[in-house]
């Protein structure tokens, strides 16, 4: 059943892209990270302003979920995740180009709190989630989604994550996270600093970063897999991503820039 869902949504993703074609544009369909959704918006309008024969359409989810189609023959263009790990194990595999992996930006985690709950972020950091007003605590799926592992991991170093885990509600990606406890579905969320960063979130509420130290790296990156349609468009975005012009966005969207570990 849940291939049937990804199967049809595959077929209403293609519908525009054909129709884009017939019209003179060629379409890039992206397999991207949750936490891009604000920068990558941002970038692909001004990319598609440089490139007006090319159509972007991106799919957001999770890494993991959608390593997994990719490696059952997902016709994506271009793959962004929030791990590393998942565009290497591509290449291993035989299902991306490796000459095309790229690392595109380093994220970071945060909890974020709503504007009315007066919890002393600063000073306790992650010891909040202790509190007894705090009943749930939204983070992403850890089975598949990079910020879920990173947020237990940051949870496990302060040593709140035994005391908290049943607290705790799982998006199936960091947005649903982020959805959930900017809808009041949970007290308080563990989720990425692009995402908390961006002008919704910062009207609804509050957020304290989550030490670098205390969780695995996000080190994110992309490649271009051995199926796609159009890896001459997607070698083209992805170009632009690492542009001047692109990582400007990805800085002002809270990613950063480090050497591959």
């Amino acid at each position: 059943m849940r291939w049937l869902v990804v199967a049809i949504s595959f077929f209403f993703l293609l519908m525009p892209s054909c129709r884009r074609e017939t019209a003179g544009k060629r379409t890039v369909v992206v397999a991207a990270a949750a936490d891009l959704k604000y920068a990558l918006d941002e970038m692909v309008g001004d990319f598609q302003a440089e490139h007006p024969d090319l159509e972007v359409l991106v799919s957001y989810g999770s890494s993991g979920n959608f390593y997994t189609q990719i490696s059952q023959g997902a016709p994506f263009d271009l793959y962004l995740s929030a791990d590393i790990e998942f565009p290497r194990l591509l290449v291993n595999r035989g299902d991306a180009d490796g000459d095309s992996l790229f690392q595109y930006g380093t994220g970071s985690i945060v909890l974020w709190i709503p504007h009315g709950l007066d919890l002393p972020l600063a000073g306790e950091g992650l010891r909040v989630l202790l509190d007894p007003r705090v009943r749930k605590v939204a983070i992403a799926h850890p089975e598949h989604a990079p910020y879920g592992r990173a947020a237990v991991a940051a949870m496990r170093h302060a040593g709140v994550y035994d005391a908290v885990c049943d607290k705790l509600v799982l998006g199936e990606n960091v947005a649903q996270a982020a959805s959930f406890v900017e809808t009041g579905n949970a007290e308080l969320g563990v989720i990425a600093l692009s995402l908390a960063s961006a002008p919704k979130m910062r009207t609804r509420g509050r957020y304290w970063e989550v030490p670098r130290d205390q969780f695995p790296a996000l080190v994110q990156a992309g490649v271009i897999p051995k199926r796609a349609k159009n890896p001459v468009g997607a070698g083209k975005f992805r170009a632009w991503m690492m542009s001047e012009k692109g990582r400007e966005v990805l800085l002002k969207h809270g990613f950063k820039f480090s050497a591959t570990p």
